[in-house]
């Protein structure tokens, strides 16, 4: 699915209800909220911090959905093309950064 099937998922699951898409600040809010979940179900996997016996097993995977949909809403309600915003960021990594690190190439 592309960037922009996304966005249009997300803009029509939105333009049901009334209230709309919420302001871009209380969007930016609700994204720090949802990389802290990211970030709690990784060091719970990964980190040093396992999870209670009592807590649920959560899914990094569904917090990184949770991530893309509320880009997705931040994007669509700027108005800001995701597919187009990604070129533009690739791009700048595989002109600017390119040298940056060491390819597996180089090192055979």
């Amino acid at each position: 699915m592309s960037l922009r099937a996304v966005q249009d998922r997300v803009d029509a699951y939105i333009s049901q209800f009334r209230e709309g898409y919420f302001t871009p600040m209380t969007l930016v809010v609700r994204l720090t909220e949802e990389l802290g979940e990211l970030a709690r179900e990784v060091n719970h996997h990964f980190g040093e911090k396992p999870k209670k016996s009592d807590e649920p097993e959560g899914s990094i995977a569904l917090e990184l959905g949770d991530l893309l949909f509320v880009v997705a809403c931040l994007a669509n309600r700027l108005d800001i093309d995701l597919d187009q915003a990604f070129a533009d960021v690739m791009n700048k990594f595989e002109t600017r950064d390119k040298n940056r690190w060491t390819r597996i190439h180089d090192e055979m």
